[in-house]
């Protein structure tokens, strides 16, 4: 029986829970995508002008790869704190962190006005969104998971995984809207500017939310237990949770890591990369790639709490599992339709593939949170997820781009996500299911190793 710290709150408070999450995740994801929307569509121009104009988004898509080799390190230095400290205060720092950067972003100087120094300054800033987002995820998501019960835990936990779709419908409308009503020359000259801009207003909003949130009761609770045996060695070396990670949960971190690859590769695939392949090889315009995504973005939103309640009842792995396999079977036929440069078709592709990446993504959140105990959740969730995100989600725009430059053809990137979607197949496959896991202070794993230990020590 759950104890009076770890009881269930009530619907209007764990509402208010997820609203505060997902509003904050929402505008991280904003500020995330809205850098990745530019880089495909002017960043090449303003920053990186005396390359060719390929190689201007490569060099463009590598500065938006730097953001996520900075993940990991907030993934490490907020799940530290955040196991310590506890997850709000941790959330409260992100979006800060991340409201700053784009805000800056917006007022950047361009390579016209001040040389190299231009996309310097702006790689130095994509780098503190990036660490600001792979402290973010793990806080928000375990904020959820750890005040609902566990019968409904992947329904409530999802929503906020749908803040990604709804931070790229919010980044991808901004810019919509602005491509419509202002001239080519407008829009690069000023116009790319207001989004980022917007995203102080945004930061305001989000911090006033946050704030009026608890913290986790299942932290508090196990921050208690943890005070009350502090002469147990166990329990000091729970002062290190990255090192308690490694010791007992190396094999969740592997599989977080491996489900993530095909879920975050496709992702950008889908959603980044197509600007460039629907306007330079379908002859497809901008306006018309940001509306299939936008659209498409807005269909995402909706399913993917379907998703996670599906997952609570049929498990975790068989709607992950879902996902990957529709993915990877998807890439050829995506592909074809945005070849015939039809908006229909175009639209069709993108919604699909979102659709099946919302069967990984949902259940994505109470999966991993299910995986590690209390005090280590912060900083196991968060090192799989976003060391996951360095090869998997960094590189992906780069390379399929690379790949379209150097072959001229989509096959080599439908074999390119097709091949991450097998990792994730074995990965999800080897893991155990966690539906119904209790998110107490000893984890799953380490309660089946106690159990054990027991066991044999009572047949002795």
């Amino acid at each position: 029986m759950a104890s009076a710290a770890t009881a269930p709150p009530s619907l209007g408070k764990l509402k208010r829970i997820v609203a505060a999450s997902l509003i904050g995740t929402t505008i991280e994801w904003y500020d995330f995508f809205l850098y990745g929307s530019a880089a495909a569509l002017v960043f090449n121009q303003l920053f990186f002008p005396e390359s060719d104009p390929l190689v201007g988004t490569l060099l463009s898509f590598l500065t938006y790869a730097v953001g996520f080799a900075a993940r990991p390190l907030g993934a490490l230095v907020f799940g530290h704190y955040g196991d310590r400290l506890g997850r709000k205060k941790l959330l409260v720092l992100s979006l800060l962190l991340m409201g700053g950067a784009t805000f800056a972003i917006g007022l950047l100087p361009t390579h016209a006005t001040i040389g190299s120094a231009a996309p310097v300054l702006l790689t130095v800033l994509r780098l503190v969104q990036g660490f600001a987002l792979g402290g973010e995820w793990g806080g928000a998501v375990l904020l959820v998971s750890e005040h609902g019960d566990a019968r409904r835990r992947g329904f409530w936990a999802s929503w906020p995984q749908t803040g990604a779709p709804a931070g790229q419908l919010l980044a991808t409308g901004v810019l919509s809207f602005l491509t419509a009503v202002l001239s080519e020359a407008a829009f690069t000259g000023w116009g790319w500017r207001i989004p980022f801009l917007l995203s102080g207003v945004l930061v305001i909003v989000g911090l006033w939310i946050r704030l009026s949130v608890d913290e986790s009761p299942v932290f508090q609770q196990a921050l208690a237990q943890a005070e009350a045996r502090k002469a147990d060695h166990a329990a000091q070396a729970e002062k290190m949770p990255l090192v308690a990670v490694l010791r007992h949960h190396w094999r969740d971190v592997l599989v977080a890591m491996g489900a993530r690859m095909a879920e975050n590769i496709s992702y950008y695939v889908i959603t980044a990369f197509i600007l460039v392949y629907a306007t330079t090889s379908a002859g497809v315009s901008k306006q018309t790639a940001l509306n299939a995504v936008l659209i498409a973005s807005a269909v995402h939103f909706a399913v993917i709490p379907l998703w996670g309640a599906l997952s609570d009842r049929i498990g975790r792995r068989p709607v992950y599992l879902i996902g990957a396999v529709g993915v990877g079977l998807w890439m050829f036929p995506f592909f074809a339709l945005i070849d015939t440069g039809g908006f229909g078709n175009l639209l069709l592709a993108v919604t699909v593939g979102l659709v099946l990446h919302g069967a990984m993504y949902a259940p994505q959140a109470a999966f991993f949170s299910e995986m590690f105990a209390t005090r280590m959740r912060y900083s196991g969730a968060s090192i799989g997820a976003q060391f996951a995100s360095v090869a998997a989600g960094a590189p992906a725009p780069l390379i399929a781009t690379a790949l379209l430059s150097d072959y001229g053809s989509s096959t080599p990137i439908s074999l390119y996500v097709i091949a991450a979607a097998l990792l994730t197949i074995v990965a999800v496959a080897a893991a155990k299911e966690t539906r119904n896991r209790d998110l107490a202070d000893v984890a799953p794993a380490d309660a089946e190793r106690s159990a054990s230990r027991a066991a044999d020590a009572h047949t002795v």
